[in-house]
């Protein structure tokens, strides 16, 4: 299995992850976000299915097939592999990465208070990629290597995501699957706050739009940096999770 590294110190290498979030109160509409599952190694591959559900009446005088009706679509589907490993970090183990995927699969605590229980909804995300709205179908690890304290050092884990029902009125027959997203390479004399007004006609959308991109510091973004471009509902999507985290903060403080 061939995969490829990721590294804080690489400018151009982005990191897949999967954003967890809140069940929401309607499809389509996730709650707040419950943080990211982030890839040790990008994936080398990813499997995307789509089919559609026939249902066909059996004839004696059919010919080399019976008649067939078409009755709904099936949920997309994407499988993909999640390599963990610690043997860079003396005294670590990739138990807690294996526990965080198998957590996607139990209800959380906010939806158990409310009396929905419900495991998280996901969203993979790589760069200029995101796939549909979904839950996790199912989680399988298999340990590779151990320390010779039995530590478990590596791990392959494959995860199986499924499609969540899309809101009503905004379904898309080729929705669902890995969307990609517009990229502006930082020139001199560029901002954020240029960009926001030029690709969504307001400026003060500069403060998602680095959320989005995981800019920590907006005003210091260097030339030949790839910025991500979200469509303008995804984006009003980050601003309203960034919006929620920085209440949730002030009322912390």
């Amino acid at each position: 299995m061939e995969l490829t590294q990721t590294s804080s110190n690489s400018a151009k290498l982005v990191h897949a992850r999967l954003d967890l979030f809140e069940p929401g109160p309607s499809p389509g509409k996730p709650g707040g976000p419950r943080g990211s599952i982030p890839f040790h190694f990008n994936p080398k591959e990813l499997t995307v299915t789509k089919s559609a559900k026939w249902e066909s009446q059996n004839q004696k005088k059919a010919g080399s097939a019976p008649p067939a009706n078409f009755t709904t679509p099936e949920p997309q589907k994407l499988t993909l592999e999640m390599f963990f490993d610690a043997t860079r970090s003396p005294g670590s183990s990739v138990v807690k990465d294996v526990e965080a995927l198998f957590e996607t699969v139990v209800p959380t605590p906010a939806s158990i208070g409310q009396k929905r229980p419900s495991p998280p909804w996901v969203k993979f995300a790589w760069g200029p990629l995101s796939s549909f709205l979904g839950y996790v179908k199912s989680v399988a690890a298999k340990y590779t290597l151990f320390g010779s304290d039995g530590r478990p050092l590596r791990a392959v884990c494959t995860v199986s995501l499924e499609e969540l029902p899309s809101e009503k009125g905004k379904q898309n027959p080729t929705s669902g699957g890995l969307q990609p997203r517009a990229v502006h390479t930082m020139r001199e004399g560029d901002s954020l706050a240029v960009i926001a007004y030029r690709e969504y006609g307001n400026a003060a959308l500069w403060r998602p739009l680095a959320d989005v991109n995981g800019i920590d510091d907006p005003m210091r973004v260097r030339p030949g940096r790839t910025i991500f471009l979200p469509t303008a509902e995804e984006l009003d999507d980050a601003r309203a999770r960034g919006i929620a985290r920085r209440e949730v903060a002030h009322a912390r403080a």
